[in-house]
């Protein structure tokens, strides 16, 4: 069922409108209010799925209606209608937040294809957040140790700019987290994230991947395809693993950094991109310089912040707290009772030493819900955690 407000202070209009919107779907359940402090007062009180707002009326006018409803219940369409055709107020209301803009009176079929239109974007976004929501919980990060408590800050600091910034730590301590909650604390969240495993990619195939390929450029490249740069558009890209990544598509991404354009492979077109880089690697890029692997110049572009993701032997404090998480999340997963862990087992886990970080800590934990008893004691982990 969705509903629908009709703010109108002409009680004719108002019948009409509401007339009209129940008859086209009996899923439209339409309420009234005579003028927009009333008006005002039921979107406070109501979820609304669509507001239809008349501009001129007493008490309080359809624009001042507009701006109050988009800070109460930001995500509602609002529709705005006039029997004052005037180019700048609809204008005005569409700056304002305005879904649509429709004259008096009405057109039929554009009154009932604006309706559905609002309605399909209003259950659009509530997917979006949910979907949203749902991203965040699985990128969460654990821990209250200092240095997580150090990253989170620096998180909080860095992601409303678009600062590059070069992500450090050892294989599976969850430098890819870090990534996602750059993004999504940026003004950049409503665009993609792309993420790509420079390791996983081979080499002769990287600038293609990363920056796309018109057709014939080489062998398999049947047609024009584009690349994560391009996909990434208005958004960021996530390079894990550059330290993997071959000198020429570094070469490229240097450019991409400096002028903010690409090229396809086989291609002397320029494309403008507009994309936040967040890199990541697991390795020494100052000794791969050294060594020759990897460009200085690349380096200093993309380690405009450092951020050092701890290993998981540098913060057992947070064990407690990694180890909770996972076993609600695995139980879920599951369809099991969240187990517990003695007080004894935790001991043992804190005193490991986990060479594998968060993503070996996850495998052992997932191991004891499976084999341990009810409650997983010193004994299991001794029996199941072991190397």
């Amino acid at each position: 069922m969705s509903k629908i407000l009709i703010i109108e202070d002409e009680a004719a209009i108002r019948r009409v409108l509401t007339k009209i919107i129940s008859e086209e779907n009996e899923a439209y359940h339409v309420e009234e209010a005579e003028d927009g402090l009333l008006g005002i007062e039921m979107i406070k009180n109501n979820d609304y799925d669509l507001v239809l707002c008349d501009i001129k009326m007493p008490k309080m006018d359809g624009v001042e209606v507009l701006e109050k409803a988009k800070k109460i219940k930001p995500e509602i369409p609002i529709v705005m209608i006039s029997g004052h055709g005037d180019l700048d107020t609809a204008v005005n209301t569409m700056r304002l937040g305005a879904f649509d803009y429709i004259s008096k009176p009405p057109d039929l079929n554009r009154l009932l294809n604006t309706v559905r239109n609002a309605l399909d974007k209003k259950v659009l976004t509530v997917e979006n957040k949910r979907l949203k929501k749902k991203v965040s919980k699985n990128y969460q990060m654990i821990g209250e140790s200092a240095a997580i408590s150090h990253i989170k800050e620096m998180i909080e600091k860095v992601a409303p700019t678009d600062a590059r910034v070069l992500v450090t730590g050892p294989n599976g301590t969850g430098k890819e987290l870090v990534a996602h909650w750059l993004h999504e604390k940026s003004d950049r969240s409503k665009g993609s994230l792309i993420e790509v495993n420079c390791a996983a990619i081979p080499s002769e195939l990287i600038e293609s991947e990363l920056f796309g390929h018109v057709k014939g450029s080489f062998t398999g490249a049947n047609k024009d395809r584009a690349g994560k740069f391009e996909a990434a558009n208005g958004g960021t890209i996530f390079l894990d693993e550059i330290g993997d990544m071959s000198l020429s598509a570094q070469a490229k991404v240097l450019r991409a950094l400096q002028e903010n354009k690409i090229q396809r492979v086989g291609s002397d077109r320029d494309i403008k991109v507009n994309v936040r880089i967040v890199a990541a690697t697991n390795k020494n890029l100052k000794e791969e310089i050294a060594e020759g692997r990897f460009r200085e110049d690349l380096y200093h572009r993309l380690a405009v912040i450092l951020i050092e993701v701890p290993s998981l032997n540098d913060r057992r404090e947070d064990i407690p707290l990694l180890v909770d998480f996972f076993t609600g999340k695995i139980s879920v997963e599951q369809g099991t009772p969240k187990k517990a862990f003695s007080a004894a087992a935790i001991k043992l886990l804190q005193e490991y030493d986990w060479t594998g970080n968060i993503r070996e800590l996850r495998n052992v934990v997932e191991r004891l819900i499976i084999l341990g008893e009810k409650e997983v004691s010193a004994n299991d982990i001794k029996m199941f955690a072991s190397k």
